[in-house]
């Protein structure tokens, strides 16, 4: 059995359809051939596209020459009403000054910090979840949501500002394309973007609720009542080379944007792991034997347990990478694979075709955990896997991701079964990451 993935588009299309196609959904607007290309040109009248699935130019562009590749501001035309100046989409030194700050918080040790919010997080979802016909997407974003409320603020998802962002930000979500019109066309900085009305005004709500919660913090700090969570982490860190720290306002951009990643990303990935625990009944019984193991109240040291489970979740990332592309643009004239390519070009990185590449991959669109323990899957996740990207550029949350969904997906298949509805297959899109279509039900019962 195969886990669904988009119909491709024919291979040649009009510009003015592509665009539509794109703005719709970017995974089937793309063509098949893309799964076995190497390289492939994209032509607009304004600019040149060049997307690389060879994995020797995805290492030149991510980790050996980032600084010639910074991210295009292409995609983030469409982001700027939420995300501000975030680290999401800042480049140069602007970008290394926000790293400085962040990076500390997320240190691997510091993990240890949050996994009790993690595990309270996972707790009330469990104890949340119906049972019967279930729409998991909409459960797990909000256990998702709690997650980051819980580790970058100390509150639940109960609370009354985090409850108005996470409601919001659905509505968000429902209004805003991965790329709007200005993305496409050369505009001056003094022209409008384009945003949809509705899309302005949930980012200004959202950011208004934000900002009221980065304000008290930082009047807890300056009280010295302030707990020590990400947000207080964040926010007294000094830049060691420039001895400041963030301001209330581009605190407000970084909380946007671990809101965003934070959470959008990792309930699309939890969603797409119990769709296919559903799919797969044998996979969903290893893993919540191996869950049963964890006990009512693990330490953090009990995640080194969960060695099948983490498997799982990897597979996952890569059949569902919740970021299936990633845009770049060079400073420099660049040969990539014999063509000339001139600076200022968009040099699109897939993750989505790069995971389930067909000259990379052993059976690339099969569900198959057991793949990581082979010296081949070994290999592959080397030259080709990036669910987080790569380089100085690798999601800075990285390793806060494994440690929630691999915790999440484990006390869910513990506590619960799984049944996929015949006839109810969802259908992969991205707009702001991989959802469904039309959402992802499965029929759900408690173990």
């Amino acid at each position: 059995m195969i886990p669904p993935k988009p119909t491709p588009r024919p291979d040649r299309v009009s510009l003015w359809r592509y665009v539509r196609l794109f703005r719709q959904d970017i995974l089937s607007a793309q063509p098949a051939r893309l799964y076995r290309a190497w390289m492939a040109e994209f032509r607009t009248p304004f600019f040149r596209s060049y997307m690389c699935n060879d994995p020797a130019l995805v290492r030149r562009v991510l980790n050996e020459r980032p600084d010639d590749f910074p991210k295009s501001n292409r995609i983030r035309e469409g982001l700027n009403p939420l995300l501000g100046n975030s680290v999401f989409v800042t480049n140069g030194e602007v970008w290394k000054r926000q790293r400085r700050i962040i990076d500390p918080a997320f240190e691997g040790g510091r993990l240890r910090d949050t996994y009790p919010a993690m595990w309270a997080a996972g707790q009330a979802a469990v104890a949340r979840m119906p049972q019967g016909t279930v729409e998991v997407e909409e459960e797990m974003s909000h256990a998702a949501a709690d997650v980051i409320f819980r580790t970058l603020f100390s509150i639940p998802i109960e609370h009354e500002i985090a409850s108005a962002v996470f409601a919001e930000f659905r509505t968000y979500q429902r209004t805003q394309p991965i790329l709007n019109l200005a993305a496409f066309l050369p505009l001056p900085r003094w022209v409008p973007r384009f945003h949809r009305r509705a899309t302005k005004r949930s980012a200004a709500v959202i950011r208004n609720l934000i900002t009221r919660l980065t304000e008290g913090r930082a009047a807890e700090i300056a009280a010295g009542t302030a707990p020590d969570d990400l947000a207080t982490k964040i926010m007294v860190t000094v830049d060691p080379q420039t001895g400041q720290r963030f301001e209330t306002s581009e605190m407000v951009d970084q909380v946007a944007i671990f809101f965003l990643a934070g959470h959008e990303t990792s309930a699309s990935a939890l969603a797409w792991a119990l769709y296919l625990l559903a799919l797969y009944p044998d996979i969903q019984a290893r893993v919540a034997a191996e869950a049963a193991d964890l006990g009512d109240t693990p330490e953090f040291a009990a995640m080194s347990k969960l060695k099948y489970t983490r498997d799982v979740f990897r597979e996952v990332l890569r059949l569902y990478p919740p970021v299936p592309m990633m845009v770049r643009e060079n400073r420099c004239p660049e040969e990539m694979r014999g063509r000339q390519v001139a600076a200022g070009a968009q040099i699109v990185l897939s993750p989505w075709h790069l995971h389930r590449h067909e000259r990379i991959w052993e059976r690339p669109d099969d569900f198959d955990p057991d793949r990581w323990q082979t010296d081949a899957g070994r290999l592959c996740a080397r030259d080709a896997y990036m669910p987080f990207s790569s380089g100085p550029r690798v999601c800075t949350g990285a390793g806060f991701a494994m440690v929630e969904g691999v915790l999440l997906l484990a006390m869910f298949a513990r506590a619960f079964r799984f049944e996929a509805i015949k006839g109810d297959e969802p259908v992969p899109v991205a707009h702001l990451t991989v959802r469904a279509k039309d959402g992802i039900r499965l029929k759900i019962t408690r173990r």
